[in-house]
């Protein structure tokens, strides 16, 4: 079966001048074909972010075609029965829309000591809180029994309008292999390179098969942060340094830098390890550039994307025998 290779934007920090700028920048977006928008999660932060699940719901207000998501929400930080009830509503009002993608959220983030909660704890709280989640998205009553939650008769609705909301994970440990195939619906690649990356899919389709599972093939994501230009752009200089500040990593080895077709390039050697949906970011700051680098990406790799990877035609339903 061939792979739906779709091609959406996201976040991490917020960028912009202000609301305006923001809005601008959705509206390209929208209007330009992009599949979906994400947003990076950070509940504290020294520098401006977009709360997740209010931004979400901002979208949903503001479009009518695209998709948005969050990449990936930290759900050990968050009350999982909250969680279900935003995403419901979120999808109940922007008529099937939403993308939840959940992770246990990263030991370095900063939540972990301002917050006073204990890291050790997400791994098992998360998967209680996915399974909490799951069920309240579908059943009308349910107790649950956990060393995190306890629930007793617990329902909300209105339920989501996907009738199988898909639950996307993030990470790349065992753990989140074991996670994946035991609740996830998809996977969301991180800083994963494709050879990082065909790995996990394998690991993730094996472990999905002995818990009598399958997970789509076209649901493995990835997230690469690109711009088009050179990798001596003076304007890079402080987003490299911000990102191996943040994450210990070389950032010439995970970003796509270049003209339209080394991007493409990038993101056919994501398709050939098995993954075909991606988050671009725009390596870019300000207004202007944000916009310009998104543009350019509309402009250049999207057509370059649909035809190297066309839509796969659905069947037409059957005919009916006339009477």
């Amino acid at each position: 079966m061939p792979l739906n290779v779709a091609v959406g934007v996201g976040l991490m920090e917020f960028p912009f001048s202000g609301a305006a700028a923001y809005w601008r920048w959705v509206d390209l977006c929208e209007a330009g074909g992009v599949d979906s928008i994400w947003q990076t999660d950070r509940l504290v932060s020294p520098v401006p972010h977009l709360e997740c699940m209010s931004a979400m719901a901002a979208l949903a207000g503001r479009t009518r075609r695209i998709k948005f998501g969050v990449n990936v929400l930290s759900l050990a930080m968050r009350d999982a029965v909250l969680v279900a009830r935003q995403c419901a509503t979120i999808d109940f009002l922007s008529n099937g829309r939403l993308l939840p993608a959940f992770g246990i959220g990263s030991p370095l983030g900063p939540e972990w000591t301002a917050l006073n909660l204990d890291p050790k704890t997400r791994g098992r709280k998360t998967d209680e809180g996915l399974e909490v989640i799951r069920r309240l998205w579908s059943e009308d009553r349910v107790d649950f029994t956990g060393v995190h939650y306890q629930l007793s008769g617990a329902t909300i609705a209105p339920k989501p309008v996907q009738p199988d909301l898909p639950m996307w994970i993030g990470g790349s440990s065992e753990a989140a292999v074991r996670r994946t195939a035991r609740f996830g619906t998809g996977w969301q690649a991180g800083p994963e390179t494709p050879a990082q990356a065909v790995q996990m899919v394998t690991a993730i389709k094996k472990a999905a098969a002995e818990l009598g599972r399958a997970i789509d093939d076209d649901h493995y994501g990835a997230g690469i942060s690109y711009r088009f230009g050179g990798p001596d752009d003076p304007a890079l200089v402080p987003l490299f340094d911000a990102y191996r500040t943040r994450t210990g990593r070389e950032p010439r080895d995970y970003f796509a830098i270049g003209d339209a077709d080394a991007i493409v390039a990038r993101i056919a050697e994501y398709v050939a390890a098995g993954v075909s949906k991606f988050i671009l970011r725009p390596a870019a700051r300000g207004d202007d550039e944000i916009i310009a680098q998104t543009r350019r990406l509309i402009d250049e790799v999207l057509p370059r994307v649909a035809a190297r990877w066309p839509k796969p035609h659905r069947r037409p339903p059957p005919a009916q025998a006339a009477e």
